[in-house]
């Protein structure tokens, strides 16, 4: 049996050939410095919505948090494992990030669970159904709006969870005196799987927006 999926290998040929060749010397010097990210990702584990890919990152620049939904759940000091807000402390604590991303995205299975009353849980555990209990009340108040389609629903459920999200890492101290202090900025993005497009929450109203970005058209000639 192989040691690892084919196309795993066949890849990391192709980033070894690739990538690394161009960058080999910054990934050298992360080794010797280690990371010094200034952007902390709260993405959601769907495999479509990976934040190195949508932000173009380079190696060591975004310190990425993958779950699903990307949900924060509230500070919870309680001696149980947590493994997002152990990232959380470790993102804002040790490597001091100026800023802090909730990055959510369309077509979130996480999301449309907790917006379907039947649906039924994957294992005797309901890890997922416990997880998503989180957005419940609003999930429970976009679900009951008839005026709207399953897609609207959706989409409304992706964002108000984002807000959601921004407001639980606000009750991490650490969070908010930093915050406070203008040493930290919180952001709110959602992705569109199907478009491409990013859209970036207003901080005061709680709205989403296209930022205004200038994307050159293809060259006709290529």
């Amino acid at each position: 049996m192989a040691l690892l999926p084919d196309h795993l290998l066949a890849g990391h040929k192709a980033f070894m050939s690739g990538r690394y060749r161009t960058e080999e010397q910054r990934y050298r010097e992360l080794a010797r410095a280690g990371q010094e990210p200034e952007t902390l990702v709260i993405a959601c584990c769907d495999s479509r919505a990976a934040p190195e890919t949508i932000f173009d990152a380079a190696p060591g620049e975004l310190f990425v948090i993958r779950n699903v939904a990307n949900l924060m759940p509230p500070y919870s000091p309680d001696g149980e494992y947590h493994a997002t807000s152990a990232a959380l402390e470790f993102a804002v604590q040790a490597l001091k990030v100026k800023h802090i991303v909730v990055l959510g995205h369309g077509r979130c299975g996480g999301i449309k669970a907790a917006l379907d009353p039947e649906s039924k849980p994957l294992s005797p555990g309901d890890f997922i159904g416990k997880w998503m209990s989180m957005v419940e009340a609003p999930a429970k108040i976009v679900r009951g709006n008839e005026l709207m389609t399953a897609g609207e629903r959706q989409t409304a459920l992706e964002r108000i969870s984002i807000r959601f999200s921004l407001a639980n890492l606000r009750s991490f101290p650490c969070v908010s005196i930093l915050e406070g202090k203008g040493r930290l900025t919180l952001h709110g993005a959602w992705f569109d799987i199907s478009t491409g497009e990013l859209w970036a929450m207003d901080p005061e109203t709680g709205d989403f927006q296209r930022p205004v970005i200038d994307i050159p058209d293809p060259d006709p000639a290529a």
